[in-house]
């Protein structure tokens, strides 16, 4: 281990720091000269300029990584990679997008665009500020909940499935108690507009004009979508990160796995199991607040037609795998989705609406969803893993 890091160049203060000022002299020079690449379509001898900028950039980053212990260094480093990675991919990104380059030079000569821009946003900016502390609040409120199950389960060693079963009928009924108590009303609605008007993000936002026509990538991804989306796939990607590739990850499921063996090595299996039933529950309350915001209209009853169940199909589909479970979840909101605007759908942009013109009901586009979820977890059922100790009592006596 110690080779490996010095072969990165992660010495302690009194080695040689050569190939240290070598290796970020390289890094920063050929993230440079591919951003001019991608930019200009070449490479010009005016680009040298900048060159010769990145190069006293990428030896004092160098000279900094070695200024240090060798615990601190590490430190040091790994933050300036983050941060030069960043640096150089947002700008990638933004010279997609926006077609130019951010510098304090454009800010300033922008300036009352800017100012205009700003205006048209910031209440669309505070209202999605707020819809992710709402968010933030339906997860904590999610883990709370679960402490129901998770007392009941491990302390109490009950049926997981029964207790979740009671608690899945308890929820609707305490939403609904809390809507007539709170808002008098049978059905918790927004008291104007809707989650398109206040919560969806749209072209306009980013300085683009109404009649602008967007890319692909640009209207997929910046044009009339929620904030909520990025929120929960990166909420998807830490958490992936977290589960594969830290301490707690493993011991999460190592007691998943053999709760016993994980016992024997000094983990306590009822405080990670709690963590997991309680990180479950948060990602459920996210979940139905998404829902409620997104394909509810920004209205509660409860009611969130089935989703917690197809969300077991694809864990069931993925077989507890967050690539796979991530493929399924792609997979059965694409069926959602064409539920959702099969009347609208130009598959072709020839301007012929051929799911419409098929005749078929539409119940049917609504069942689509569902009847793939039988079919999928019939053929593939069989063959998913579930962990061993999966739904299982922890007994420390048993063995």
């Amino acid at each position: 281990m110690k080779s490996k890091l010095r072969s990165y160049g992660l010495r302690a203060k009194s080695s040689p720091a050569a190939f240290t000022v070598l290796m970020w002299f390289v890094a920063l020079l050929y993230w440079e000269i591919m951003l001019h690449v991608v930019a200009f379509g070449g490479f010009h001898w005016r680009n040298f300029y900048m060159l010769g900028f990145t190069a006293l950039i990428a030896v004092l980053a160098s000279l900094l990584c070695t200024m240090f212990p060798r615990r601190i260094n590490r430190i040091v480093f790994t933050v300036l990679l983050i941060v030069a990675f960043v640096l150089y991919t947002s700008q990638l990104i933004y010279l997609r997008i926006f077609g130019s380059f951010y510098s304090v030079s454009m800010m300033q000569m922008g300036g009352k665009a800017l100012q205009s821009f700003w205006k048209e946003t910031s209440s669309t900016v505070i209202q999605n500020i707020l819809l992710l502390l709402a968010m933030l609040v339906a997860a904590i409120l999610g883990a709370v909940f679960s402490l129901l199950l998770a007392f009941a389960a491990i302390n109490l060693r009950a049926d997981q499935t029964i207790g979740g079963t009671a608690l899945n009928m308890l929820a609707p009924a305490l939403v609904l108690f809390l809507v007539r108590l709170i808002a008098k009303q049978n059905q918790l609605l927004l008291l104007k507009g809707d989650s398109a008007s206040w919560f969806m993000i749209k072209k306009t936002m980013l300085g683009f004009d109404r009649t602008a026509e967007l890319n692909f990538f640009q209207e997929t991804f910046l044009n009339k979508v929620y904030l909520s989306n990025y929120v929960c796939v990166l909420v998807f990607i830490i958490l992936a990160i977290i589960l594969y590739k830290t301490r707690f990850g493993l011991r999460l499921r190592a007691c998943g796995e053999n709760p016993q063996a994980a016992d024997s090595l000094g983990i306590n299996v009822k405080k990670m199991r709690y963590a997991g039933t309680t990180i479950s529950g948060a990602l459920a309350g996210m979940g139905g607040f998404v829902y409620a915001v997104t394909t509810a209209n920004c209205s509660a009853n409860g009611d969130v037609a089935g989703f917690g169940f197809l969300a077991l199909a694809v864990m069931i589909f993925g077989n507890w795998k967050p690539l796979n479970v991530a493929g399924g979840a792609l997979l059965f909101g694409l069926f959602k989705c064409i539920a959702a605007c099969y009347s609208t759908l130009d598959i072709n942009g020839d301007g012929i609406y051929a799911l419409t013109e098929l005749g078929l009901n539409a119940n049917f586009y609504r069942l689509l969803p569902y009847v793939i979820t039988l079919v999928v977890l019939a053929f593939t059922s069989k063959s998913s893993r579930a962990p061993k100790a999966e739904g299982i009592p922890y007994d420390k006596g048993s063995r």
